[in-house]
């Protein structure tokens, strides 16, 4: 007699650990484990991962869910995957080993290509015009690029499909359904395959039709034949089958996969034009969904794949991309120890009397300035030291930064849309920090809402992963399914609000000043 389908599973791999969720029909967490991973930093301005090791993480997790949970691999119905985003890899499908390290998002060691590629005119003309992104080091293409022409033999290998690429939705994806019964490739292969939104962020992708564009890739000159192919981010075809002795121990189709900032609005069950969401991680990522016309930004925002539920059709997104948040937190904890976990600071910040952190502004431009800057010469800067200034003022200037970036972003989505939000979803590791959620809509202007369910973007993965199989049947029942845990509203007055507003428009103009003040760039990037 079949099993009754219980559960849908979600494999979110990020950018510091690897966490396997199991969701029941009312979307309540069952069960759930996690497992950092190694952070590598080679060079300055360098930032690897080791894609096998976040494979034998993956598998950890999954198995230690499953016992924590005591979950029956045979009543999940379905598998999601969701991912650190832009994140890259090359490997050989023959033997499942990269070439070289994951390239992180994070990374900047193509800087001068991508200044090449400004240099060159063709920003606009070509890369936004075509994948709806600006010439960054953030996205993949560079990555590929950057492995195939500095692994010994690699770009040759590509050219005849002995090697393939794919950001890490596709590495684990690839893993998940090896030797498994496989729709789309051989069965001792994986599938090799990814979505629309994680296929948006290589700077590869035709954001109008939905495939890789021949133009991108002869430019960066990355053979076809090693792409994924681009699947909906809810595929009722599926992507594959896990084997029976693979580490969820039963055949289970993978069929979900959203990039994690697309996968925290679907968990935010924001279907609707004009609704917004904001991630707090390693980095904060603002989405506002626009419906199905990649209309492009003039204000510094990226257009992106939002989620795709049918093959072809897409729903986009405007987002707002900022590097540096969370990893201010750590920054404050391990390299300056002036916290000793990332928990402390909503209690030391609420020592300090006077909003505006004595006059202190902190723009954490560690690896420059993402959205709406795209400024990769920023470097970080603290304005405004005296000697008032303490521990407490140093914490709440640090929290303050994730709202003003925010804020930037904010504006940046307004001068797009000409439409203020009435309100701003919130998701991720920060957000049960009421301090900061307070002071986000105090410096926004807007309330702030935050869902019983914070681990949206696990979430959104097991919702387009359920939504392939039927284990729920619209978007209209996931709606009944998001709560409100609570709504911060503000309370400032707006003359308040723009004071240190231009305070902190000034302190950016510090952080991007350094290469016309100095002549040269300060050292590069991220380091220990």
């Amino acid at each position: 007699m079949a099993k009754e389908m219980k559960y849908v599973a979600a494999v979110d791999q990020g950018t510091t650990g690897t966490r396997c969720m199991i969701f029941d029909h009312d979307s309540t967490v069952v069960a759930w484990e996690y497992e950092e991973h190694e952070q590598k930093y080679p060079k300055p301005g360098w930032v690897e991962h080791d894609a096998m090791e976040i494979w034998e993480k993956t598998q950890s997790v999954i198995k230690a869910a499953l016992k924590k949970g005591k979950v029956d691999p045979k009543e999940i119905a379905a598998i999601g995957v969701t991912n650190q985003r832009e994140t890259t890899i090359v490997w050989d499908p023959k033997t499942g080993k990269p070439v070289y390290n994951a390239i992180v998002w994070q990374d900047t060691r193509t800087r001068d290509r991508v200044a090449g590629i400004r240099e060159a005119g063709l920003e606009q003309s070509l890369v936004n015009a075509t994948t709806g992104l600006t010439a960054a080091t953030y996205f993949s293409s560079t990555k590929i690029e950057w492995i195939l022409n500095n692994v010994a033999g690699a770009l040759e290998k590509a050219k005849k499909g002995e090697l393939i690429f794919g950001n890490i939705d596709t590495w684990v994806i690839w893993n998940l359904t090896r030797n498994g019964r496989d729709l789309l490739t051989p069965d001792k292969h994986g599938a090799h395959v990814t979505d629309y939104t994680n296929a948006s962020r290589t700077m590869l992708m035709d954001i109008k039709r939905v495939e890789w564009s021949s133009e991108m890739m002869d430019y960066f000159k990355i053979p076809r034949a090693s792409a994924p192919m681009i699947r909906p981010s809810s595929d009722k075809g599926i992507y594959g089958y896990t084997p029976a002795d693979g580490p969820f121990g039963a055949e289970i189709p993978v069929c979900g996969d959203l990039g994690d900032q697309q996968a925290a609005l679907v968990g935010q069950t924001a279907f609707n034009i004009g609704e917004a969401k904001n991630t707090y991680g390693t980095g904060c990522f603002m989405l506002l969904n626009i419906g199905n016309k990649p209309t492009l930004s003039k204000s510094g925002l990226l257009t992106t794949a939002a989620y795709g539920m049918e093959e072809g059709k897409c729903i986009y997104a405007l987002e707002g991309s900022i590097a540096i948040t969370g990893a201010a937190i750590q920054w404050l904890r391990d390299n300056l120890k002036i916290i000793g976990s990332a928990g402390e600071t909503e209690a030391i910040a609420k020592n300090v009397a006077d909003v505006g952190s004595g006059g202190v502004f902190f723009v954490p431009a560690f690896s420059g300035l993402f959205a709406p800057y795209w400024d990769y010469d920023a470097r970080g800067v603290i304005t405004g030291l005296t000697r008032f200034i303490t521990r407490e003022h140093l914490v709440h200037a640090t929290l303050e930064s994730i709202c003003w970036q925010t804020k930037d972003v904010f504006e940046a989505m307004y001068a797009d849309t000409g439409t203020k939000l009435a309100a701003l979803k919130v998701d991720g590791g920060a957000v049960p920090n009421n301090y900061l959620m307070q002071l986000q809509c105090e410096i926004l202007g807007t309330d702030v809402v935050r869902p019983k369910v914070t681990e949206t973007t696990a979430l959104g993965s097991v919702y387009a992963a359920g939504l392939a199989v039927k284990f729920w049947n619209n978007t209209d029942e996931l709606r009944k399914l998001w709560k409100v845990d609570r709504v911060f509203k503000p309370t400032w007055d707006e003359g308040k609000r723009t004071k240190l507003y231009k305070g902190w428009k000034a302190a950016v103009g510090k952080a991007q000043g350094w290469l016309k003040e100095t002549g040269e760039l300060p050292p590069s990037g991220l380091g220990k």
